[in-house]
């Protein structure tokens, strides 16, 4: 049973390592308002997400709130808004953070929340 367990597991490192590396870059970020019972600071960050879709580098922008789905132990719908944005590549990702509309949106709407988690991936 060993053998078998470190065979795939060689396989799956030999798989990670060739996967393509030139898929789309999804940048997920969600965020926890510090004030989250205020639907006026939910709908200044949603306006100022929304915002960042004028940015030449963002091939598509999604903006949620938890969704009223079956609550399991995987699912964690504590977090108050997200944002998913779909890049061309790395540096494109890397303009957009220093883009000045990235930046105005953070100095703007960075009061409102006391917590964000960033999840960037490579689409393969």
């Amino acid at each position: 049973m060993k053998t078998v367990t470190l065979g795939a597991a060689a396989v799956a490192a030999d798989s990670a390592a060739a996967a393509p590396t030139g898929g789309k870059i999804v940048h997920h970020v969600f965020f926890w308002l510090k004030n989250p019972e205020s639907m006026a600071d939910r709908e200044q960050l949603i306006g100022g997400v929304r915002g960042l879709a004028k940015v030449e580098v963002v091939r598509s922008l999604h903006v949620g709130i938890p969704a009223s789905t079956e609550q399991r132990d995987v699912v964690d719908s504590s977090f108050h808004v997200s944002e998913m944005l779909v890049f061309d590549t790395v540096a494109d990702q890397k303009a957009y953070q220093d883009h000045p509309a990235h930046k105005d949106f953070v100095a703007k709407c960075g009061h409102l929340w006391a917590k964000v988690i960033v999840y960037d991936m490579v689409t393969v």
